[in-house]
């Protein structure tokens, strides 16, 4: 389900209107998430820490009500929920696009997750489904890099407002296992505050 923000009475009315025409309008950081806890717990419940973090990822992005923003026609619309489309790598070295619905319950995302994982990766090509609506995260993982910094590839011409994240290598110093994490949003939807948010919400889901 998704609703049209009022821009009239939106207080962001101005700047959505500055930055929506951007050849480039999307900002990002790349931050150190300590997951010293949260890989622990993931091996706890016999979880991929793939599934378990992106989960706890789609339990922040809902929380925050911008990340839920997308343009279309030049308005903002509301989603109700945000799911994952996250690559999955192939043992051929190559990847596709997934599509993994959000769920409170972590159960119940990990089998869709792996239901979707285990499809994407017995299937060829890039596309292996159709993206209908732009309710997501584009979310990805560099689990061989322990990156600084990160962009990504873009088509200008493509319409595109979804966050984009991605996770690097974890590596461990003194018991404490730390990765890199960069998010990508829009600056017509997001600006630093929500995006401070969203990182503080992340690493707090990833503590408990």
């Amino acid at each position: 389900m998704k609703k049209k923000l009022d821009l009239q009475s939106w207080n962001r009315k101005e700047h959505f209107e500055f930055f929506k025409d951007f050849d480039e309008p999307f900002y990002g950081a790349t931050v150190t998430i300590d997951c010293t806890h949260a890989y622990k717990k993931a091996k706890e419940l016999e979880c991929s820490f793939f599934i378990y973090s992106l989960h706890k990822t789609l339990l922040a992005i809902n929380a925050i009500p911008e990340f839920r923003y997308r343009i279309e026609n030049n308005e903002v619309i509301i989603h109700d929920n945000i799911d994952a489309s996250a690559t999955k790598g192939r043992p051929d070295g190559t990847f596709g696009f997934s599509l993994i619905p959000f769920s409170e319950d972590l159960t119940t995302f990990k089998i869709q997750a792996q239901k979707e994982m285990t499809r994407v990766e017995s299937t060829a090509g890039l596309f292996t489904r159709s993206f209908d609506l732009d309710n997501l995260i584009h979310f990805s993982a560099i689990p061989w890099l322990n990156f600084t910094s990160l962009s990504h590839a873009r088509s200008y011409s493509f319409p595109d407002s979804c966050p984009k994240i991605s996770f690097g290598k974890i590596t461990t110093e003194n018991n404490r296992k730390t990765m890199p994490m960069s998010v990508h949003v829009h600056h017509a939807l997001i600006d630093g505050l929500q995006l401070s948010q969203f990182i503080d919400l992340f690493q707090e889901l990833m503590n408990n």
